[in-house]
């Protein structure tokens, strides 16, 4: 099946089978391997993306479905090579670990700062309740995520 989409501010388009997961299509057919397969069930948040400005869990989402959305990764938050300020705090609240859910923490968090309100504590916890992390205890990752939001528009 032919699906054609924007991914990362781009406009692509391929064939792929009809069973195949947006996960598995931002993987294997477009080599974006920075979104995390975790469970591929939608319960741990490893694969989170953007879609249409909302975020998902890219491997309950089919391929069709994404025919003619907007779709941003992980790789599609950074600009001209230098980190997100969402990844930026993160790292200095000593909110990355292990790393593997970091990808996803962060699309999550990013679904909330593209928006143009605040949000409180309890917001980013609500962001980010999706997505299961085993090394941090959360509080760090919440720290990052506040102090990014604090930043928009200094």
């Amino acid at each position: 099946m032919k699906i054609e989409f924007r991914l990362n501010g781009k406009d692509v388009s391929c064939d792929v089978p009809e069973n195949y997961t947006l996960l598995r299509m931002i993987r294997e057919v477009f080599g974006l391997t920075g979104t995390k397969k975790g469970c591929d069930q939608g319960e741990c948040g490893a694969c989170t993306v953007l879609m249409d400005k909302k975020a998902v869990t890219s491997c309950t989402v089919l391929a069709p479905v994404v025919n003619g959305k907007d779709i941003i990764t992980i790789e599609g938050i950074e600009k001209d090579g230098k980190m997100h300020i969402i990844q930026e705090k993160m790292v200095e609240a000593g909110a990355v670990q292990c790393g593997f859910c970091t990808p996803g923490m962060v699309m999550s968090a990013y679904a909330l700062f593209i928006q143009d309100k605040h949000f409180t504590r309890e917001d980013i916890k609500k962001a980010i309740a999706g997505n299961l992390c085993r090394c941090t205890g959360y509080e760090f990752i919440i720290d990052g995520i506040e102090k990014a939001l604090e930043s928009r528009g200094k």
